[in-house]
Order: structure tokens, then sequence, then C-alpha cells
């Protein structure tokens, strides 16, 4: 909701849908997503791209924070950005709208495969998300991954510092 805000994390995976009347108790399952979210995880939710609801605001941030979470990355609406943004707690989402989620979404799983903004994420997966775009790095390969990650890093570094200098691109490529 800020281009500034980064996000590294493994995802903690929740699913909501749509829903047409108000359960009784709206929030039981939303609450016990976040109770069960662990140092160092990402929210990633999954609202099958709903445009009905906002399921992210304010208190989740000050509830995934407080629980040890890095951020969120929903394939929907949230609301309250100002005091999410105030926190510095980073939100990837969809677009802002103002409804509560009551009556509208409902959480049906958490620590479940989800398919967020198209892409297939896994509990335990490794979320990275930055103004230029969001990763996932299935578990499976996040070794690898993040190794030769920072080999090219590494390149890219040296190869800025020599054309700074005043080396040529096709020398330096």
């Amino acid at each position: 909701i800020e281009p500034g805000m980064r996000v590294v994390g493994r995802a903690h995976t929740v699913l909501s849908a749509d829903v047409y009347q108000r359960p009784d108790n709206p929030y039981e399952s939303e609450i016990a997503a976040i109770d069960a979210v662990t140092p160092g995880s990402c929210v990633v939710a999954s609202t099958n791209q709903s445009t009905r609801t906002c399921y992210w605001g304010e208190l989740l941030s000050t509830a995934t924070r407080a629980r040890g979470g890095t951020g969120c990355i929903i394939d929907g609406y949230t609301r309250d950005s100002r005091p999410i943004i105030e926190m510095g707690f980073p939100v990837f989402s969809t677009g802002a709208r103002p409804f509560d989620a009551a009556g509208r979404t409902q959480c049906i799983d958490f620590d479940c495969p989800v398919v967020c903004g198209g892409v297939k994420v896994f509990p335990g997966d490794i979320v990275f998300a930055e103004v230029d775009g969001i990763a996932i790095i299935p578990a499976s390969v996040a070794e690898e991954c993040v190794a030769k990650a920072f080999e090219k890093v590494a390149t890219e570094d040296r190869a800025r510092d020599d054309l700074r200098d005043g080396a040529l691109l096709s020398e330096v490529w």
C-alpha cells in the first residue's frame, strides 16, 4: 500500500470466500487464522479475488505484527491504509475499500494451499515482495533459489561498479 514497503517471510496461508449473510460469529475463523501466525511468517491471503469486501485492515496488521509476522500479501482489498502505513507494516493488496468483512467474506481455512494473484502458494513457501512485484519461492527449492539470487546480485553489483568507473556495457556484460 506504500511503494517503500518490503516483506520477506514464510507463507502463512489464509483462504476466504464471499458469503451472502452474516454468520453468528463472523470473525471466529479469521481470528483463529491470525492467532496461528508464527514469527517470521507472512500472511498470504486468498480472497478468490473478491471485490465485495476488505479482508485486511489495521487490527489484523497489528495482531500479525504482535505475533512476529512480517507482512501480508492479499489478492483482495484492504482498509485502514493510513494507520497501516503509519505503523510501517508491509501490506500488498489489490487496492482499498472501506467495507468490513462481516457478512461479506468468511475465512474458510488456513495453513492450506491457496492461489493468490494466480500463483499457487503452500504454507512455508518463501515470500518476497517489494515495489517491483512479488515472488513466491517453493520451500522445496528455496535454498538453491536463494543461492542463485545472491550470485546474480553479486554479478550485477560488480557490473554496476565497472559501469560507474566508465567501462562499456559490452565490455562488462
